[in-house]
C-alpha cells in the first residue's frame, strides 16, 4: 500500500512539473509582447498594400514622437543641403529595392525586441513602447552591433 502512495506522490509532483514547464512556455517571456508583435505586423501589412509609399512614410506613422523628431532632421536636411543623409535603403526591409511580397516572420526576442525575419536571410529588430493597448517604434536596431536608427539620423543629419 505505501507503494502505491509513494507512486501516486511521484507521478502528481511530475504532473505539476510538466503543467509549470508547459505554462512558462506558453505565457510571454516579455511585457505586451502580443500587441508589440501586433503593431510591428501590421506596420508591414500597411507597407506591403501601398509598396513603401505611403507618406508621411510607415516608420514614421508607426513611430514615437524622438523617432519622428529624428526623421524630420532628415528631411530637414535634404530641403537644406538638397543631399539625403539617410541610411541608404529601406530600412523596413534592409534593402534599396525591397521584394514587398517576401516571406517574413514576426516573433519577439528576450530583450523585448520585435524581430523580424526576412525571407532575404536578413533580420530587423524594433524597440517599441507600449501602453495599455497601444504601442509606438521608438527605435530600429540595424545590426548585430545594436547601432540605432535614431542615433544615426540624429548624428549624421542633424
Amino acid at each position: 500500500m505505501q507503494k502505491l502512495g509513494l507512486l501516486t506522490l511521484t507521478l502528481i509532483m511530475g504532473l505539476v512539473a510538466i503543467s509549470t514547464a508547459t505554462a512558462n512556455i506558453a505565457e510571454p517571456s516579455q511585457p505586451n509582447s502580443a500587441i508589440k508583435e501586433a503593431t510591428i505586423t501590421k506596420m508591414y501589412e500597411q507597407d506591403v498594400i501601398n509598396q513603401g509609399m505611403d507618406d508621411p512614410v510607415v516608420l514614421q506613422q508607426y513611430g514615437s514622437q524622438e523617432l519622428q523628431a529624428a526623421m524630420k532632421l532628415e528631411r530637414d536636411y535634404f530641403d537644406r543641403e538638397q543631399m539625403s543623409c539617410h541610411i541608404g535603403y529601406d530600412v523596413l526591409w534592409d534593402s534599396q529595392d525591397p521584394n514587398y511580397e517576401q516571406d517574413k516572420q514576426f516573433s519577439v526576442t528576450e530583450q523585448g525586441l520585435v524581430k523580424v525575419s526576412l525571407a532575404q536571410g536578413s533580420d530587423v529588430y524594433y524597440e517599441l513602447s507600449c501602453d495599455n493597448s497601444n504601442c509606438q517604434v521608438t527605435d530600429v536596431i540595424l545590426d548585430d552591433q545594436g547601432n540605432s536608427l535614431k542615433d544615426y539620423l540624429m548624428e549624421a543629419c542633424g
